[in-house]
């Protein structure tokens, strides 16, 4: 059964009263280091984002974080305490991303030459632009997950390729199409990176592409909804500090989804509190930080940042999750065609 909020309809339909109509400015893509670069991001002009009719930060369209597709959750050791790219990787990732069009160029024009279990390259997205970072992780500063809280009781978020699976609820949330939490909604992954952001007074509404999520934040820095009630996505509150949105969520169900891409990793318990931060730096770019502080799961707390930008084009699609997902039924149904095969050559007891 569909729950209310995932409807289209319904959701079209609290986006329509949220949106007050803004004019996006395009702009430039955001420049690499200068040479030298490793521990500091360059310096960058100020810059005065455009108003809402209310007068607010807009922050309205949709971005996306492609671009950092292929940059780690956490930093390879070898990079140590440096988070910026050098030139010269830079210039590496410039020829990848050149390669890897011209490659899925070749397949899309001839997409039944190299038959799979997977799905052809050419279905992933894949950046646009070089990343300039080494992780997503940005601090602590030598960019690693911290350690678990040693806890007998916390269980894994299950995943797709379960080993016989006794039922649906050995996959995970995002398999189930159920949900991907806040932070799997917005990390970059193989596609769906759209995050719609559409304002109104005293509300900001974002729309998220992959399993259609949205979540609808009051602004003002109101207090959040009875401890008691608690959600995959959790309570969000948000105020501005400056030209910054920032977005503080609590109130999630404990060891649903985790902190990485598609809501993966060691799931967050019900002490989490996710502190987010927007801030339009350009025309097509937002500056986004995500601070993890959950004393249950983590020693301490942790900080993702990365940009997400706008590029000519992209939009959010209908994701049909539900619909589609025919992985379910197979790897389900193969599971159970498994055991009848393993009964049957053990023969009768």
């Amino acid at each position: 059964m569909r729950h209310p909020f995932r409807s289209i309809a319904v959701l079209a339909a609290v986006i329509a009263i949220l949106v007050l109509a803004s004019t996006l400015v395009a702009g430039q893509a955001p420049k690499a280091p200068a040479a030298g670069a490793t521990k500091a991001a360059p310096a960058a002009k100020a810059y005065n984002p455009p108003k809402t009719p209310w007068g607010d930060p807009d922050l309205q369209g949709t971005w996306t974080g492609d671009d950092y597709i292929s940059v780690p959750m956490q930093r390879n050791a070898q990079f140590g305490d440096r988070l910026f790219a050098t030139p010269e990787e830079i210039a590496a990732a410039e020829t990848r991303i050149k390669t890897t069009e011209e490659r899925n160029l070749e397949e899309f024009a001839a997409p039944n030459a190299n038959v799979t279990t997977g799905p052809p390259g050419h279905w992933g997205e894949s950046a646009r632009h070089p990343a300039t970072q080494t992780s997503l992780i940005v601090d602590p500063p030598d960019g690693r997950m911290p350690a678990l809280v040693p806890d007998p009781n916390r269980r894994a978020t299950g995943g797709f390729n379960a080993n016989l699976p006794a039922g649906p609820e050995a996959f995970s949330y995002y398999i189930r199409c159920i949900s991907r939490g806040p932070a799997g909604s917005i990390l970059p992954v193989i596609y769906g990176n759209g995050s719609q952001i559409v304002q109104g007074p005293g509300y900001v509404a974002v729309l998220q592409e992959m399993v259609h999520e949205a979540r609808i934040i009051p602004i003002g820095g109101g207090p959040h909804v009875g401890s008691n009630l608690k959600t995959y996505m959790g309570d969000s509150r948000g105020h501005w500090e400056g030209n910054t949105l920032v977005v503080e969520t609590t109130n999630f169900l404990p060891n649903k989804t985790g902190i990485g891409p598609n809501g993966g990793g060691t799931p967050l318990s019900d002490a989490a509190r996710l502190i987010e931060h927007f801030t339009r730096t350009a025309n097509n770019t937002i500056k986004y930080e995500l601070t993890v502080d959950d004393p249950k799961t983590y020693v301490r707390p942790f900080t993702i940042s990365f940009p997400i930008t706008q590029e000519p084009g992209y939009q959010n699609f209908e994701y049909a999750c539900h619909e589609g997902n025919y992985a379910m039924f197979n790897s389900l149904s193969g599971a159970r065609a498994d055991e009848k095969k393993a009964a049957a050559a053990a023969g009768p007891r």
